[in-house]
């Protein structure tokens, strides 16, 4: 039952943009046209209509100049000799207020009159016009006096010829019109296809890109609007390039760091399953728990990764939820659960108040990896700074300092970079993306974090976030 409008639908569908132009340009032009041409036709027909109507006054008027005929009462026959001079090439007769013919010329057909043309000749009004259907012809009729009573002459003229000349008006119009819209058809074919030719060559693009998954950026040419388009559509290109290479490098260095407790793992297990076959050599209580503290230690490490991979990923492809944010708040939560697990870490503190708007959980998490990074490199009984304050541009700084070794100069270009750690950090837990997450957060909150040297000879991290004093 639905098969009509789904066929309807796919005509509409098939009607191509380049066609749609053509149909447009065509129509506008049509329609301009059709109005120009009824505008000039219907001036032009009142013009020639009043051309007849002038025309027949002034023969009349003029006829009856000639020869002072407006009062003849003595000598009709001069009058009628005069009035058939005047009106030799029109049909005119005069009567009286009965309708009765007072002058009749022999060899003139009479107009036809009726009683309009009575009507005058009774003085009732001093000229009447008329068209007379049954014969197509313009009357015109004028008062006179002819022996001293009141007539009428009547004149008439047949609208052939002017309705000739317009029918033949009206035929130039609407060739002139049809050429006008052939004309406007194929200039809106020309320009069509010469403006639709950079979007053919996108939607070529995209039919590439689809096909075949290579994002290299299409050729611009001009600076118009569909250049401009071309340049979105080469930046949305490179986007999606680095979104790609950064996965595929995620999920490379992810294969990569997790090969190693999974080696691990797969090893101490099948030690332990082969220890229980029948007839192997039995492992030793102290072995057995060597290889489990082994094997809970590869499963903290692996669970840790793959929260921090889990976490990474979720930050890429979230959308920012912005409320605002205590920033004195998250960080005050962030040291909560650093110091469960701090041991004999002691925190030093000082904060100012400072609001923004951002992801609060986002937040915490990246001041959470600073502080743990800053415990896990500490020395026992160390003491980690931590400071909260304006930079003095708009922008709040916490700085994260530690008393461990430090990082290296040749670590700082790559401490950001995703499971990149040092020599000193390869022995001790940890998934390298800790500091990664940290970056991640603060682009996204438009901010930046640092890495340089404390004073103590540790760590410093700054982390720059945009706000403002509470």
């Amino acid at each position: 039952m639905f098969a009509p409008q789904q066929q309807e639908s796919g005509r509409r569908q098939r009607v191509s943009l380049r066609s749609r132009v053509t149909l447009l340009a065509a129509i506008c032009v049509a329609g301009a046209v059709a109005l120009v041409s009824l505008g000039a036709y219907l001036t032009v027909q009142q013009n020639l209509y009043e051309q007849v109507d002038q025309n027949l006054r002034d023969r009349a008027t003029n006829a009856l100049n000639l020869r002072n005929i407006q009062d003849v009462d003595d000598n009709p026959a001069t009058s009628v000799s005069a009035l058939i001079v005047a009106l030799s090439d029109v049909k005119f007769t005069v009567i009286d207020g009965f309708g009765r013919q007072v002058i009749s010329p022999s060899g003139v057909m009479a107009p036809p009159y009726d009683t309009p043309e009575r009507a005058v000749a009774q003085g009732v009004h001093t000229e009447w016009f008329r068209t007379d259907p049954r014969t197509d012809t313009r009357v015109y009729s004028l008062r006179v006096t002819l022996g001293g009573q009141p007539a009428a002459l009547v004149v008439g003229q047949r609208l052939a010829p002017t309705k000739q000349l317009l029918n033949d008006l009206a035929l130039v119009l609407v060739l002139i019109s049809g050429a006008g819209v052939v004309v406007a058809a194929l200039a809106g074919t020309a320009v069509a296809r010469t403006g639709l030719r950079p979007v053919e060559r996108l939607t070529r693009a995209t039919e590439r890109v689809a096909r075949t998954g290579d994002l290299r950026p299409i050729q611009v040419s001009g600076d118009d609007e569909l250049a401009r388009l071309t340049h979105s559509f080469n930046t949305m290109l490179g986007a999606v390039s680095d979104a790609r290479d950064r996965q595929r490098s995620l999920v490379a260095d992810a294969g990569h760091e997790l090969r190693t407790p999974l080696t691990s793992l797969r090893t101490n297990l099948e030690l332990l399953m082969a220890s229980e076959a029948p007839g192997a050599p039995k492992l030793s209580d102290e072995d057995k728990s060597e290889i489990q503290d082994d094997l809970r230690g590869q499963l903290d490490e692996l669970t840790t990764l793959i929260g921090d991979l889990v976490e990474l990923a979720r930050e890429e492809g979230a959308q920012a939820v912005w409320e605002p944010v205590e920033l004195n708040d998250v960080v005050e939560q962030a040291l909560d659960r650093a110091r469960r697990r701090a041991g004999d870490i002691e925190f030093d503190v000082a904060m100012q108040r400072w609001r923004l708007i951002g992801d609060a959980g986002a937040l915490e998490r990246a001041v959470l990896n600073l502080l743990d990074n800053a415990v896990k490199f500490s020395p026992p009984n160390g003491i980690v700074r931590v400071r909260l304050g304006s930079a003095g541009d708009g922008f709040a700084v916490l700085e994260v300092a530690d008393q461990g070794p430090g990082i290296a100069d040749e670590d700082l270009p790559r401490v950001f970079d995703r499971f990149y750690r040092s020599q000193e950090a390869r022995t001790l837990p940890g998934s390298g993306l800790g500091l990664a997450i940290v970056q991640q957060a603060a682009l996204r909150h438009g901010g930046e974090v640092l890495a340089g040297r404390s004073p103590e000879g540790g760590a410093l991290f700054s982390l720059r976030l945009p706000g403002m004093p509470g």
